[in-house]
């Protein structure tokens, strides 16, 4: 099941994913920053102004001694006395001169221990700080990943769940290069299982509540929907519940037959009238037969109406309203994609849908109506028909989907 979806997907999804990394840059580790120790730097100041304050009185003694040679009148002599005095003063002030440039160092070693004292782990933290995704560098490297979800089948208001959930992860996140695979993988299934969070229904227990219980088949022709009636009375059947059928597709040639065909094998009664009759009063007929007969369950095959025609939707309507089934299923071909959705969204709107089957779930290569159906309709998806068997009709389970495309 989807093997073409699920080999384009895991390839794009890897490349999509090594993109992603190649674009955020990791700072150092931590381990690799190495910084000397406080008491080090402290050292390192203080011997700065004592050689400073060395080299400066040498220059002075050198100065006075040149001074001393070239004086020869008295004149000189005394300002020649008198140029030391100014000199000693001079070597006075640069004494104090370290003890202002001590305090700055103290001051400066005061704020580094506040730094100290800032936390171990908060410092961490800002020296592995990454370079953040942007949106515009998610949006280019998404694209690839967009076509190949499109390419399968897969509905654009769940792509763009998908993307806002991929860049609601990704985008201006602090994120370690070696978990970006993790996140994006975790982020994908979260999202697959977020389209399938609707009320489930239990057909059997549901089918038990009420007598008759009726439940009414919709979709187009060709969609497998007489089949599939076949199968949900073989299921039922198997948990002792009595069914009669409804041949109210009295529009296509030849449905009243195969319809009767399954009745035949399946040993239960069908109900039917001419071609042409009103499908609304065939099921009014086998709802009445329910009761007299005490059946359990009523199940009503309907004519495939093109969902974009109103006028032949109508009478869908008109069979919906008489025969007030407790259930209305639409029945899918899941290869046929978008369509497929396109179809149980206009079944919702014009008769309301509470439940789904896909068919033809087993030659799906693509998958793409099975992963978004159940999102854009908000209705669930009860089974999947995996053959022409009766017992071929296997229960939905998400997980089938996330393991069928390979996450």
């Amino acid at each position: 099941m989807f093997n073409f979806f699920k080999d384009k997907f895991k390839k794009v999804l890897s490349k999509f994913s090594k993109e992603v990394e190649e674009e955020i840059e990791e700072a150092p580790r931590p381990e690799e920053i190495k910084e000397k120790p406080v008491e080090e730097k402290k050292k390192e100041v203080k011997e700065e102004p004592k050689k400073e304050k060395a080299k400066e009185k040498k220059e002075i003694k050198e100065e006075l001694k040149e001074e001393k040679k070239k004086v020869s009148e008295p004149k000189k002599v005394e300002e020649a006395k008198e140029k030391p005095k100014e000199e000693k003063r001079e070597v006075e002030e640069l004494k104090e001169e370290p003890k202002e440039e001590e305090k700055e160092v103290k001051e400066e070693l005061v704020e580094e221990e506040h730094e100290k004292k800032k936390g171990f782990f908060q410092k961490i933290t800002e020296v592995i700080s990454k370079k953040a995704l942007s949106e515009k560098q998610f949006d280019n490297l998404f694209f690839e990943l967009e076509v190949v979800l499109m390419e399968n089948n897969v509905a654009v208001e769940v792509i763009e769940k998908i993307k806002q959930n991929l860049k609601q992860e990704l985008v201006e996140k602090p994120i370690l290069r070696r978990k970006v695979k993790d996140i994006i993988i975790e982020t994908l299934k979260k999202s697959l299982d977020e389209l399938f969070d609707v009320d489930k229904i239990n057909l059997v227990e549901k089918a038990k509540e009420k007598k008759p219980f009726i439940i009414c088949f919709v979709g187009i022709n060709g969609s497998g929907k007489t089949t599939t009636i076949a199968k949900i009375c073989k299921l039922l059947q198997k948990n002792n519940l009595k069914c009669v059928l409804a041949a109210a597709d009295t529009f296509r040639a030849a449905s009243i037959e195969q319809l009767q065909l399954h009745a035949d094998k399946l040993g239960v009664r069908m109900i039917k009238h001419d071609y042409g009759s009103d499908s609304a009063a065939v099921a009014y007929d086998t709802i009445k037969y329910a009761q007299a007969k005490k059946q359990d369950v009523v199940l009503i095959d309907t004519a495939g109406r093109l969902h974009s025609n109103i006028n032949l939707m109508d009478e869908v309507k008109k069979l919906v309203r008489v025969a007030k089934p407790d259930l209305t299923l639409f029945i899918g071909e899941s290869i046929t994609g978008n369509d497929c959705v396109e179809q149980a969204k206009k079944f919702n709107e014009i008769v309301g849908i509470d439940g789904i089957i896909l068919t033809k779930s087993d030659v799906d290569e693509k998958g793409g109506a099975a992963i978004s159906v159940s999102y854009v309709t908000k209705k669930p998806i009860l089974y999947l028909g995996t053959g022409q068997e009766y017992d071929d009709l296997r229960e939905f389970d998400p997980e089938l989907i996330i393991s069928g495309i390979g996450l």
